[in-house]
């Protein structure tokens, strides 16, 4: 074993006065949000956004979280190391830490007391110019067996950072609220969604639905909906077709879906007469925050088309195109997903994906860049790409991924969520206008970044997708 891979102490009788140990690291926005994790010291100082944009952020007093930290390390690891006993410590903090400064911390040993076989250490932790941060002693008992033996591998640690929504919603930040019409708000995750988005001056909410049960919903929920304009409907297909008159006459520029099932709103969206489609063929996006993965991902369609075909997934990636450009995406990279990244004519996914490139090679889809065949693996990593030799402005960078129907959609987007960390923002593309879906399961987060992606795509012009009637809807 190398010298890196072997942890040993140094016993009472093998130190002496004026041995020193230490160690060098960098102050990071993850040991910040590590410490929180386990110590529960949620100090907005140390973790909040808005005070990341300020000059007191970058000072931030860490050192007594981190620091003494630090000289614990040095102490447990290298001097006197494995077997000693911590037993007391008197530090004085005299210069803050903030992210990026890099402290050493280092220890050498000023008294032996061999009566109880006890080491003092005088402690010190500097940072990049040389100052000091931390200066005090330490009491350690020090071991008197000898240990050597492998390092323990520390485990793997994630943290399930979701920055992509923040910023989503910060794009909203100027503006009115979006009227919306919400569909059958009668029950108490679907009433919250709409209220909490209205809190957070996404939506102004139009409530319709028996207004006795939204008025009993709302006292359950602890919700005030006084401020509210409520649209009395018998029941939740009565809500849907209301909600959707609603926004036909202008009274609303969004649609909400509440406590109802999904085909029963698109019910009343997709009829050519008193609905909402368009030319486009309607479809639904996942706008995925992945933890780890430097951008959103979106994934198409997860929950309208079960099995689309060559024409309407062309439509199913204008819209997601589309969705694409307005959350910032400017020239998106689309991977048409199968299970193998070459063309197999027993596979149609394959065939489709072929096809679907070829039409925007001739400017019938236009505004991203297209690419299938591709398996999920080489849509996603660069490495797993180079491994098959894929060539391709796309495989390993995609933003955009199109599934071959429904079952792989809902799997996927599932998969990242229950395994993954993942957040799904769930939006309805291709209507006259944005139709939000939210889950029971959703978290605020997730709710909000639904109905802030709806309202950029209100305040766009967008029409998500202009969609003909499924009667394969999920």
């Amino acid at each position: 074993m190398s010298d890196e891979t072997i942890i040993e102490n140094r016993t009472f009788d093998e130190i002496e006065p004026g041995d020193t140990a230490s160690l060098t690291r960098t102050l990071t926005e993850r040991d910040i949000q590590l410490f929180a994790l386990v110590s529960g010291d949620v100090n907005p100082a140390h973790l909040d956004a808005d005070y990341a944009a300020t000059d007191l952020f970058r000072r931030v007093i860490a050192h007594g979280m981190w620091g003494g930290g630090l000289i614990s390390a040095v102490l447990g690891t290298e001097l006197p190391g494995p077997g000693a006993l911590y037993l007391s410590q008197s530090l004085r903090f005299t210069r803050p830490v903030g992210l990026g400064d890099t402290i050493t911390a280092s220890v050498t040993v000023v008294e032996k007391r061999p009566e109880r076989g006890i080491v003092v250490f005088d402690c010190r932790c500097v940072n990049q110019a040389g100052e000091d941060v931390i200066t005090g002693q330490a009491e350690v008992k020090a071991p008197t067996e000898k240990v050597r033996r492998a390092r323990t591998l520390l485990p793997e640690v994630r943290l399930n950072d979701h920055d992509g929504y923040r910023q989503l919603i910060d794009l909203t930040s100027c503006g009115e609220p979006e009227p919306t019409a919400v569909a059958h708000p009668c029950s108490t995750a679907a009433l919250s969604a709409a209220v909490e988005a209205a809190e957070a001056g996404l939506i102004a909410p139009i409530l319709v639905g028996p207004e006795a049960r939204i008025r009993k919903t709302a006292e359950e929920a602890g919700k005030d909906i006084a401020a509210f304009r409520l649209v009395p409907a018998d029941h939740s297909h009565d809500a849907a077709a209301k909600a959707v008159a609603l926004v036909r006459s202008g009274e609303a520029r969004l649609l909400m879906k509440g406590s109802l099932h999904t085909d029963e709103l698109m019910g009343a969206v997709v009829p050519s007469a008193t609905g909402l489609r368009t030319e486009r063929r309607i479809s639904h996006a996942y706008v995925m925050d992945v933890p780890d993965h430097p951008t959103s991902l979106i994934i198409t369609d997860a929950a309208i088309n079960i099995a689309p075909t060559l024409d309407e997934k062309a439509d199913i990636i204008r819209n997601a195109i589309d969705l694409a450009h307005v959350i910032g995406i400017e020239k998106p990279k689309v991977a048409i997903l199968s299970a193998v990244e070459t063309v197999n004519p027993s596979m149609q996914s394959t065939l489709d994906a072929a096809a679907l490139c070829k039409m925007a090679d001739r400017g019938q889809i236009t505004g991203g860049l297209l690419d299938g065949p591709l398996a999920f693996d080489n849509a996603i990593s660069e490495a797993a790409a180079k491994e098959k030799g894929i060539v391709s402005p796309v495989a390993g960078k995609a933003e955009i991924l199109v599934v071959p129907n429904l079952e792989a959609g809902n799997m996927l987007a599932k998969q990242l969520t229950f395994l993954g960390g993942a957040d799904a923002a769930g939006i309805v593309l291709g209507a006259r206008v944005p139709i939000i879906l939210t889950s029971r399961a959703d978290s605020l987060r997730t709710r909000l970044a639904s109905c802030a992606v709806a309202v950029l795509l209100a305040r766009a012009g967008t029409k998500a997708a202009p969609g003909l009637a499924d009667e394969a809807r999920s």
